[in-house]
């Protein structure tokens, strides 16, 4: 049975999925990656849970929470992720935003020095050019989206599900990720990654200036994002680490007890 136990709060008006640990300093946010949810860090959590109060959130319009169509870029995201961490009352929180959450904290912690502890981000579309492998290019450049409008939530889903190797995913987890993405959910997320050609231009443009410590966790064998984009960030962010893992896209499940080592070792120093 997993440790993570799923409830709802209500956040601006929308219905926001979260799971919480017991009380404890630091508080971490953690923020689910797509197409999966807050159960990605079914395998981790034990062991994050030991270094600090996490609270997991599934970003609105993903995951089991509900969508608002102008959130759904990585600029309005951050600003709800500070709504977030304000909602739950974390006024120095670490962040851990794998995937989408890469360019969202970004903006957050650019909107607001000195709201974040430090940041874990990886796995998530950040360089420019963008630099994209398939499927995630097509999603974000291929005009006409009808395509994906036939396919079944479920044929989405295990694509993704596929390209997590060397770990099976827990029955609860599965189901779960496979509930997430019901009906068209699935085709209207992805304005999120196909405003990245807008806005990642944009996010370039403030790396300079984050001064949040962030702590990148890339995959060696990412066939979805290159690791070119962690690369990217490391390069441009001031105080930045980067860890590459000889794994595919799923760090945080491929070779979960690297990414948990990774990040309480990042929290002890920050």
């Amino acid at each position: 049975m997993s440790e993570i136990q799923p409830r709802f709060r209500t956040i601006d008006g929308l219905s926001i999925r979260y799971a919480e640990s017991a009380p404890g300093k630091p508080d971490a946010l953690l923020l689910s990656p797509w197409p999966e949810s807050l159960y990605a860090y079914d395998a981790t959590w034990s062991q994050l849970a030991e270094h600090a109060h996490l609270v997991a959130v599934d970003l609105p319009g993903f995951g089991h929470s509900e969508l608002r169509e102008e959130l759904l870029s990585p600029s309005a995201m951050g600003g709800f992720i500070v709504r977030i961490a304000d909602e739950f009352g974390l006024t120095n929180p670490h962040v851990v935003g794998p995937d989408i959450g890469t360019s969202a904290s970004l903006f957050a912690a650019a909107a607001h020095p000195d709201r974040f502890r430090s940041i874990v981000i990886g796995s998530g579309g950040s360089s420019v050019p963008v630099n994209l492998g398939s499927p995630l290019h097509e999603w974000v450049h291929d005009e006409d989206l009808a395509p994906y409008r036939v396919l079944g939530p479920k044929d989405i889903v295990n694509v993704a599900m596929r390209g997590i190797q060397g770990y099976e995913l827990p029955d609860v987890v599965r189901q779960d990720y496979l509930a997430a993405y019901q009906g068209q959910r699935f085709v209207e997320q992805m304005a999120y990654v196909r405003a990245y050609p807008a806005e990642l231009p944009v996010l370039s443009e403030l790396l300079k200036d984050i001064t949040t410590p962030v702590q990148l966790i890339a995959g060696k064998l990412d066939a979805f994002v290159p690791v070119a984009n962690a690369e990217y960030l490391h390069e441009r962010l001031p105080n930045s680490r980067l860890d590459v893992v000889d794994v595919g896209h799923f760090t945080w499940e491929e070779d979960a007890d690297s990414f948990a080592r990774i990040v309480t070792e990042w929290w002890r120093a920050n």
